[in-house]
């Protein structure tokens, strides 16, 4: 994920492939293609722009880029940014690099940036709280504009100082700062993780939440507690965690211990909490899911890498990052798209199974 941080499009390379000789591209023009694909020069500019859709058919937009392939066409990008007033770059703040989700959703950022002939420059923002210090001396005179996932609206501060224009991933859709927002639907993945438990029998249920102020987590947290309301004889309890093995750990450890029946199930707000809950339930000497069962949220490689396999809500992180980007070109051509919410999928494994017949005698492990 790091190889990538700060990586700016490389505009001596030919937006639809191939490796034609500097020289010889330099004589091949945007008339030169649009006699070899049959279409008029205003139709290679639009394909060559990534403007093409609703102007031009997907087929002449084929036939463009199959003639600009084969003849070798460059077209001078640099010389269009100048016209245009563009850098064709665009700034993805992101939490933190050491999570396997934003790393996916910079991957669909840049493929859709690809087709743009833009580029994309991966900057971290400390937890996504903040604040965002503006990556360069200043921001707006070398980006076109931000794409900001799962921050904080506070952590903005400075890049919103830049009059840049922002589109915001995992965010309050009420937050008429940004151009536009995009959305995971966060609270569907929590109504069906506690829905997958009440299913099996859970009525003791604690819910490992994360411990950091942002509207992606307050959103499940209300998404489980009005989910389990619902739900007669539930007996819904929270328990703070920072996003970390071992915080999980602890927190997993404080809730099978505390005074009063112990819950049968622990809903966590992410698969490395749950990770850290599941050795706490090992270290009590508890089986999972016999005695316990535990959930995730986002499907990382880690939930198939612990034994067993991790019950959690899989967030399609790659489409996440290729419908911010496509927001954000439609924000710089002028429009106000509506906010697109992405659908998630629960994903049921080997850690969740009904509660144990005895759990209303079960106060604590060995009581």
């Amino acid at each position: 994920m790091t190889s990538h941080e700060a990586t700016p499009p490389d505009l001596s390379q030919p937006p639809f492939g191939g490796t034609p000789d500097p020289a010889a591209a330099a004589r091949i023009t945007s008339r030169d293609v649009a006699q070899a694909a049959g279409v008029s020069q205003a139709a290679v500019s639009l394909v060559v722009g990534g403007k093409w859709r609703g102007r031009v058919s997907p087929a002449k937009a084929e036939a463009v880029r199959t003639a600009a392939r084969e003849l070798g066409y460059r077209p001078n990008l640099a010389a269009r940014s100048l016209r245009m007033g563009r850098t064709r770059t665009a700034l993805l703040v992101v939490p933190a690099l050491t999570t396997e989700f934003f790393a996916r959703v910079y991957t669909g950022a840049a493929r859709a940036a690809a087709d743009h002939g833009f580029g994309v420059v991966l900057y971290p923002s400390p937890e996504g709280l903040g604040p965002a210090r503006d990556p360069f001396d200043s921001a707006a005179a070398a980006l076109d504009g931000v794409i900001a996932s799962s921050m904080a609206a506070e952590a903005l501060t400075a890049l919103r100082d830049a009059g840049l224009p922002l589109v915001m991933l995992d965010s309050d859709p009420g937050d008429d700062r940004a151009g536009a927002t995009v959305n995971l639907d966060i609270a569907d993945g929590a109504r069906q993780l506690a829905a997958h438990l009440t299913a099996l029998g859970h009525r003791r249920i604690t819910h490992l939440a994360a411990d950091v102020d942002s509207w992606t987590f307050a959103l499940r947290a209300r998404a489980v507690a009005n989910a389990l309301a619902d739900v007669p004889g539930t007996l819904l309890r929270r328990q703070p965690a920072a996003l970390a093995v071992d915080a999980g750990l602890h927190a997993a450890h404080a809730a099978l211990t505390a005074p009063g029946p112990r819950p049968t199930a622990l809903l966590c707000d992410d698969d490395i909490i749950a990770a850290g809950a599941c050795k706490a339930v090992r270290r009590l000497g508890l089986r999972i899911p016999e005695d316990i069962s535990v959930t995730g949220f986002d499907d990382l490689a880690l939930a198939v890498a612990v034994e067993p396999e991790l019950t959690t809500v899989r967030l399609p992180a790659e489409e996440f990052g290729e419908a911010g980007m496509r927001a954000l070109m439609a924000v710089l051509d002028g429009d106000r798209p509506a906010p697109p919410t992405l659908p998630v999928e629960l994903i049921a494994r080997g850690s969740t199974a009904p509660p144990p017949a005895h759990a209303h005698n079960s106060a604590r492990p060995g009581g």
